[in-house]
C-alpha cells in the first residue's frame, strides 16, 4: 500500500484536481457499496477469489482518491450480514482478504493518517481476526485525514434493532426518558453514533439498491449508480462521481428559494 504512503506527499494528479477554486466543496461522507467482484472475475474466466482480490486493490485506490479528493469520511461495504450465507469456500477467502489487510497494511493507513473505524456485528468473526480489528482501530485511533468506516458483518435492520432494543434497555433502566427520544437521540444507539450520515452513496455494478446498507442513515444521501464492475473503479470514477454530486441541488425537502 505505498502508494497511499506517497499520496502525502504528492501533489494530487490532474483528474484529482478541483475543477476551480469556486467550486463547492466535496461531500463530507461518502459510502460506496463494492459490488461486482464476481461478475468481474466470471467475464476474465477466473476464480471469484481472483475477483476480490482485485477488488481489494480498487479498494486501495479508493482510499488514496479520498485523501486527494479532500472526502474527510469514508465508509466501505465490505462484507454484509447476509455474505455469511455464501459457500464456505468463499467466505474463508473473504476473511482471508481481510486477516491480509489488517495484519499487512495497516501501518500503511496509519503513516498515511487514517482512521479506521469498524461497524458491524465483529462477534461473528473468528477471535483473532476480532483482535486484530481491536488492534487495528487503536493503532490509527489518533488520526484525522481521513476517517475509513468498514460495515463487516453488516445489516442495516439487524443495526436499527439493535439500537431500538438498546433504547428499550435504557428507558427500562431510568436513563431514557421514552418522551425524549427523537431521531437524534435514536441516532447515538446506532453503531455509526459520532459519524455523520453519508452525503453521497455510489454503488458499483449497475444494480440499483442499498442492498441492507445504512438504512437510517441513508434517508437524504444522494445515491449514484455506476455500470463500472468495482475491481475496475479507481481515482477517475471517484473523482467523476464527487462531479455529479456537486450538479445536483439537496433540499431535504425544502423548496428551493
Amino acid at each position: 500500500m505505498a502508494a497511499i504512503k506517497e499520496a502525502k506527499s504528492r501533489a494530487p494528479d490532474a483528474a484529482l484536481k478541483p475543477a476551480a477554486a469556486a467550486a463547492p466543496p466535496p461531500p463530507a461522507h461518502v459510502a460506496i457499496i463494492m459490488d461486482g467482484n464476481g461478475r468481474w472475475a466470471a467475464a476474465r474466466g477466473l476464480p471469484r477469489l481472483a475477483g476480490h482480490r482485485a477488488g481489494a486493490q480498487a479498494v486501495r485506490r479508493s482510499i488514496e482518491a479520498a485523501i486527494s479528493l479532500g472526502v474527510e469520511w469514508l465508509t466501505l461495504y465490505a462484507f454484509s450480514s447476509e455474505n455469511w450465507r455464501r459457500s464456505t469456500a468463499e467466505v474463508l477467502d473473504l476473511t482471508g482478504l481481510l486477516r491480509h489487510f489488517l495484519r499487512s497494511e495497516i501501518a500503511e493507513l496509519n503513516g498515511a493518517g487514517v482512521r479506521l473505524r469498524i461497524i458491524g456485528d465483529r462477534n461473528r468473526f473468528d477471535r483473532d481476526i476480532q483482535g486484530d480489528l481491536v488492534q487495528a482501530e487503536r493503532d490509527t485511533a489518533g488520526n484525522n485525514r481521513l476517517n475509513l468506516v468498514v460495515a463487516l458483518s453488516y445489516g442495516a435492520r439487524g443495526e436499527i434493532a439493535a439500537a431500538a432494543r438498546a433504547a428499550a434497555e435504557a428507558a427500562r433502566d431510568g436513563r431514557l426518558d421514552p418522551a425524549e427520544l427523537d431521531e437524534a437521540a435514536f441516532s447515538g444507539f446506532l453503531s455509526t453514533s459520532g459519524i455523520p450520515d453519508p452525503d453521497l452513496i455510489i454503488r458499483t455494478s449497475g444494480e440499483q439498491r442499498l442492498s441492507n446498507f445504512l438504512l437510517w442513515q441513508a434517508a437524504y444521501a444522494e445515491l449514484l449508480f455506476l455500470d463500472v464492475l468495482w475491481p475496475d473503479f479507481g481515482p477517475v470514477q471517484f473523482a467523476e462521481a464527487l462531479a455529479e454530486y456537486a450538479r445536483r441541488e439537496r433540499r431535504f425537502g425544502a423548496r428551493p428559494g
